[in-house]
């Protein structure tokens, strides 16, 4: 019982972190909680098509095209490659900080936004 309340808060946690990071880039927060609409929206924010998320699909080239697009993401919020290898590695750690920390979303992959 004990074990799926904490489980229950930590997807908790991480959708409220996802929605502030989908809010920072100017998109709607509530599509994270919407299956594949999410993942088309998130590709918005990086810069990328749509049809990223079919090449997401096949295996072993959606491991490449995923870290791609963390690195995108990264960018988006005037962060590093360093950073980058934080969310892959210890994004439970560094997801908190890109979406409540003071990170400010600077536009697709880093460009300005118009």
């Amino acid at each position: 019982m004990v074990q799926a309340i904490f489980s229950i808060a930590i997807i908790v946690f991480y959708i409220i972190v996802e929605w502030k990071i989908y809010e920072k880039a100017g998109q709607p927060g509530w599509a994270v909680l919407i299956p594949i609409y999410n993942i088309i929206v998130l590709l918005k924010i990086v810069g990328k098509p749509w049809w990223w998320l079919l090449l997401l699909l096949i295996p072993f080239v959606n491991i490449i095209f995923a870290i791609w697009m963390v690195n995108l993401l990264s960018k988006s919020f005037g962060k590093d490659e360093g950073f980058t290898v934080g969310l892959i590695l210890l994004g439970f750690i560094f997801y908190p900080i890109l979406g409540l920390g003071s990170a400010e979303y600077i536009g697709p992959a880093g460009q300005k936004k118009e």
